[in-house]
Order: structure tokens, then sequence, then C-alpha cells
């Protein structure tokens, strides 16, 4: 039985791997801004196999009550195996070039709550000597683009975060996990034309219980948006990338079982 703290626990690719681990008769603590959702959410984990589920509504924009509300996740839960950050938003970037409040919003909710939940989760980790922190971040912030680059600073500013965390809390033996999707078919990009490059919920999910399992420090979901960030196409020389990837314990996540 694993003991599961998930942020941003509504969130589709959230739900769907919370699915995957309530299989493990799992105790789960999940916090999210929608109470109704959240009950919702627990009772079908529960009927999936869940030994357990606690619910914390919390407003991740808030940073005033985050050290509060980690407190309380890890008083339910006592010891965390597993902490899974998914919350954010997709913001408007033509707005945001118009507005500094609308720019500093979309940073705040998905760059500076992700980094505060982490300075606190972190250092409790670090004294439990155990367990993995996963954060869902995005291959928007691996490079600029004029379309995103307010979404993507914010996504990578976290990604910099995770990689010095990371070096931190190896010594303590703790994993910690940055898993990077593409274009995933979500409530959240409902509006935008889908294509082949989309994937789903359920397909990111299984790459964020690979990574966890095998203890890799990157998973890019699928596994061709390595190729596509980097500008690296993999197919002219599998060898050489193959090298790559495991150097840098970087994993493309395709078939993930």
């Amino acid at each position: 039985m694993k003991n599961i703290l998930i942020i941003g626990a509504t969130s589709a690719i959230a739900q769907a791997t919370a699915r995957l681990w309530a299989t493990e008769n799992s105790h789960f603590c999940l916090v999210a801004r929608n109470r109704e959702r959240l009950e919702l959410m627990a009772t079908d984990l529960v009927t999936r196999g869940a030994s357990a589920v606690d619910c914390l509504e919390a407003d991740l924009s808030d940073l005033t009550n985050t050290k509060h509300l980690v407190d309380s996740a890890f008083e339910k839960l006592r010891q965390v195996d597993i902490v899974l950050i998914a919350h954010g938003t997709l913001p408007n970037q033509a707005d945001c070039q118009q507005s500094i409040k609308l720019t500093m919003e979309a940073i705040n909710i998905n760059g500076l709550s992700h980094i505060a939940l982490l300075t606190e989760i972190a250092n409790r980790m670090e004294i439990q000597e155990s367990g993995t922190i996963a954060v869902i971040t995005s291959v928007a912030g691996d490079r600029g683009r004029q379309s995103n680059y307010v979404y993507g600073a914010a996504k990578g500013m976290v990604s910099v975060f995770l990689q010095g965390l990371r070096n931190r809390l190896f010594k303590a033996g703790v994993h910690v996990l940055d898993i990077k999707p593409g274009f995933v078919d979500t409530p959240m990009t409902a509006d935008f034309p889908k294509g082949p490059l989309w994937s789903s919920p359920d397909k990111v999910a299984s790459c964020i219980v690979r990574g966890d399992r095998k203890r890799l420090g990157t998973v890019y979901a699928p596994g061709f948006w390595w190729s596509v960030t980097t500008g690296w196409d993999s197919t002219l020389c599998p060898a050489i990338a193959g090298r790559s990837l495991r150097s840098s314990s970087t994993t493309t996540c395709q078939n993930a079982g």
C-alpha cells in the first residue's frame, strides 16, 4: 500500500494517474479547489481499490496558505510515498502580452505555486529519507515560442528548480521526477483543434507510473516530444540517442506498461 498526495487532483491527467495507483490499495490525500469534484473522485477511487481517500479544498494560487496545506496533507498521510503536483492553467498568450496582471497570475499558478509547494514538501521528504516527488511540467518549458512563452516560462522555471532539487535530495533517497507532456486532450484544451501529435490523459498517466517505478529523472510523454523539443531526430541514429537518454536519466514514453 502506498500513501499518495495529489495536488491539483481533479485535473484530467491526475485523475487518470490516480486510477492506476488505486488498484494498489493506495491511501490518497487529494487537493483541489472544488469540493464536489474531489468527493466524486474519492468515491471513484475507493471503488477501484483505494484503501482510503482524504480530501483537502485549497486555492493553490494563494501562496500564504502553502505551509498550512502541506502540514495538513502530511498529517493525514503520515508517511508519504508519492507526491504528484498536477495543477495549472493554460493562459491566453495574446491577453497576457497586454496585461502585467494576467502575466503574473499565469506565472504564479503555473510556476511560483509549484515552487512554494516543492520547498515545503522537499524539506519534509528529506527528513523522511524516502519517496517520490513527481511534477507535471510541459514540453513548452524546453524552448520559448511566441505562441505560449508566458506559460512556457513558468513551466521552464519549475523544470530548472526540479533539476537542482533532484541533486539535493538524491543523497536523502528521495526521487524527483519531471513529467513533460506535449499536447494532451483534456478539458483545458477542449477548444484546440486536435491532430496526430495529441495524446490522452491515460497515456500520460502510464508514463508517470512507469517513471516513478523506474526512478527516472525526466519523462517526455509521449516520447517523440524529446526529439521535437531538442531538434534531434533519434531515428537517424538510435544508438547515440539511447546513450544520450540513459546518461541524462531521461526517457521517452511510448507504450508504458
